[in-house]
């Protein structure tokens, strides 16, 4: 049988970006207020785009820690503790962890996942709104174009 990583008792071992998203939709981060970077998000939020979690979630182990350092912690760890004053369920287990290991916790990894759907979604929906302007195109009038 494969070795565990680390003893049955550590709970920050055993969750994992899935059972954070519940805790992580709690803490009210939004993409435009956080102030990271879109390019670096896009490394995450494109694989989601197009349906590959499998690659999203490869990315955000591999980007968490750069969008961390670039200016996600300061907004995640305000809304982790503010979430903890609040009495949610699991922040202050998530604060520890962040301030534990920071970009490169589950935690991390779980809120630039969902930033990173965020950001997905709305480019989705602007790509639609493009494609209804573009067939609408013909309708107008030249003038107007």
């Amino acid at each position: 049988p494969k070795e565990r990583l680390a003893p049955p008792r550590c709970a920050a071992y055993r969750r994992t970006v899935r059972d954070l998203d519940g805790f992580v939709a709690k803490l009210g981060l939004d993409v435009d207020g956080v102030g990271i970077c879109f390019a670096c998000l896009s490394f995450v939020s494109f694989p989601l785009h197009a349906g590959d979690e499998r690659e999203a979630k490869r990315a955000a182990r591999q980007m968490t820690p750069f969008i961390w350092d670039e200016g996600l912690a300061e907004p995640a760890l305000e809304s982790v503790r503010a979430a903890r004053d609040a009495g949610v369920a699991e922040a202050g287990e998530a604060l520890a962890e962040l301030e534990r290991s920071g970009g490169r916790s589950a935690v991390a990894r779980a809120i630039v996942l969902r930033l990173a759907a965020d950001l997905a979604a709305r480019m989705h929906a602007e790509l639609r709104l493009l494609e209804v302007a573009r067939e609408r195109l013909d309708a107008a009038p030249p003038e107007w174009n």
